[in-house]
């Protein structure tokens, strides 16, 4: 079986060459050209010429348009790769007979109210990442090739910069930090997402009607707020000197920014975990792993 990878040192993409080292022969690319290979999603015509020569039994697009407030004025470029490029990818993956697992996003919805989102819920982006991301999904939907999409929010991991990193550089120079405390959500690992894409793509094989769109976030939720405070708090417990006394919540209108951003970033997993036959752990345990590593402790 031959996988190709796509946006290999993205935090996901990284730890998906762990995850999918061991199901058969994986191709991992970024934006520059290997041995005549490219992984850049903005250059369509030698991302197809790429897909053409590999012929992969599957596709893993771990690559995307990720600037969520420079979309707001880059909106061709997000279009681009967000959009165009999966479309692309979707009619070489149906031509090849191939699958294809995508990544996206809880900004397709409207982020209003407090319940958890399914898959059935209507989209409605507030921003245009947003309405980059949905415009993938919907075109990987429409094309009729075999496909995985999988929504995600809050995404971090040990390589690479993440919020709870921020947190900790500013907590060592600053006395008092203010954090928005009216958008929930739930911290997700990049390597449970890469798990459970390697677990799923063993299922789908055997099992291709689990083909569709899933949600996949670790379970539990927590505000920025509470997210800042859990990890100041575990830095603290174990030794870091830190300068932080207060962590102030604070609203989303007290810190515009040139994106709008969904107060409610909850996803419901219940279709992921009964198709798949999953436990996702609490959010707690990944990002006290991920503390863990990143603080050496």
């Amino acid at each position: 079986m031959k996988i190709l990878l796509l946006g290999k040192n993205g935090q996901v993409g990284w730890e998906l060459q762990r995850s999918l080292a061991p199901l058969g022969e994986l191709i991992a690319l970024d934006r520059n050209k290997v041995d005549g290979l490219c992984g850049d999603l903005s250059d369509l015509g030698a991302l197809r010429a790429t897909i053409q020569q590999v012929k992969p039994d599957i596709i893993v697009n771990a690559a995307a348009y990720t600037a969520v407030d420079k979309a707001e004025s880059e909106t061709e470029l997000a279009d681009l790769v967000n959009g165009r490029a999966s479309q692309l990818l979707a009619d070489e993956a149906a031509i090849l007979g191939a699958w294809l697992i995508h990544y996206s996003t809880d900004y397709v919805f409207s982020g209003q109210g407090d319940t958890p989102w399914q898959e059935t819920d209507e989209v409605s982006p507030v921003n245009h990442y947003g309405t980059s991301k949905l415009a993938g999904e919907q075109a990987i939907i429409a094309s009729g090739c075999k496909y995985l999409i999988f929504r995600t929010s809050w995404v971090y991991g040990a390589r690479g910069n993440n919020f709870a990193k921020t947190m900790l550089r500013l907590a060592k120079d600053r006395e008092t930090l203010n954090v928005i405390a009216d958008q929930v959500g739930a911290p997700t690992g990049a390597d449970l997402i890469a798990d459970v894409t390697a677990l799923a793509i063993q299922q789908i094989l055997q099992r291709p009607e689990l083909a569709g769109l899933y949600h996949l976030t670790a379970s539990g939720e927590v505000s920025w707020h509470g997210y800042a405070s859990y990890v100041i708090g575990f830095a603290q417990a174990n030794g870091e000197p830190l300068a932080v006394r207060a962590i102030n919540p604070i609203e989303t209108s007290d810190y515009p920014t040139p994106a709008r951003r969904p107060l409610n970033s909850r996803l419901n997993t219940q279709k992921l975990r009964d198709n798949f036959s999953l436990h996702l752990l609490d959010w707690q345990t990944g990002v006290t792993r991920m503390l863990r590593e990143v603080l050496n402790k």
